[in-house]
């Protein structure tokens, strides 16, 4: 049975967990971007890279846009490295301004994230060894919080810039890649990364860190770097 098949529903999504499992594809989909089709105001975008093949699974990062992103903004932080990579970008839009739990709850952001896994899962073969999530600002946040939740689904998260976390769990020990710029005036260093990764570090999760001189962005040397950390583990 295809795992990828599973459907979301209320209970788990108010728990931050996310049922859709990767498996057999059971449909052939497009490569290069294109929508999902899941919602019409706000729909998930989804890169294939040019040469994947249907018979060698690839490598798939969620990236998660920040506070006020569309999913463009999310897409943009790794897509110009998937075609040498071959690493597939699912960039799913959150439902409200930014993303559920930053309002105080999980819910229906996790919900729609698992749709999208679950209709990708249904379409490509995706390496269950290289399964990202990452996000930047507000997304990265939310992806360490996701990250660590469905740390049993995720293998590696990708946080550019991120502010805090609060998982609802702690399942698995997915690798973890930590950026941080030293003049962020958004999410300033001190009380964000300098405290989020000796937390992380002393619950036992392997933490790549690295900080810039830099504003509250993502350097393309940074996300280059993580790009080629994650899709060769």
């Amino acid at each position: 049975m295809n795992q990828g098949r599973k459907q979301p529903n209320r209970e788990s999504a108010a728990e931050g967990r996310l049922l859709a499992q990767p498996g057999t594809a059971t449909e052939a989909g497009p490569t290069g971007l294109h929508q999902l089709g899941l919602d019409r105001s706000r729909d998930a975008l989804l890169y294939v890279p040019t040469g994947y093949q249907p018979e060698t699974p690839a490598p798939l990062a969620l990236m998660l846009h920040g506070a006020g992103g569309v999913a463009q903004h999310g897409l943009a932080l790794l897509q110009s490295f998937a075609d040498t990579t071959g690493m597939i970008v699912l960039a799913p839009p959150s439902r409200r301004q930014t993303w559920d739990v930053i309002y105080g709850s999980y819910g229906p952001d996790i919900a729609f994230i698992d749709q999208a896994l679950s209709h990708t899962f249904s379409r490509y073969a995706v390496d269950p060894g290289r399964l990202a999530v990452g996000g930047f600002s507000d997304g990265a946040s939310y992806a360490l919080s996701v990250g660590i939740t469905n740390g049993d689904l995720f293998t590696h998260v990708l946080a550019f810039s991120p502010g805090f976390m609060v998982p609802a769990d702690q399942r698995g020990t997915p690798r973890i890649f930590v950026s941080h710029g030293t003049n962020d005036q958004v999410l300033p260093i001190d009380r964000c990364s300098h405290r989020i990764v000796p937390q992380l570090q002393q619950a036992g999760y392997d933490v790549l860190y690295r900080e810039f001189v830099g504003p509250h962005t993502v350097p393309s040397d940074i996300a280059s770097e993580a790009a080629a950390w994650f899709t060769a583990a």
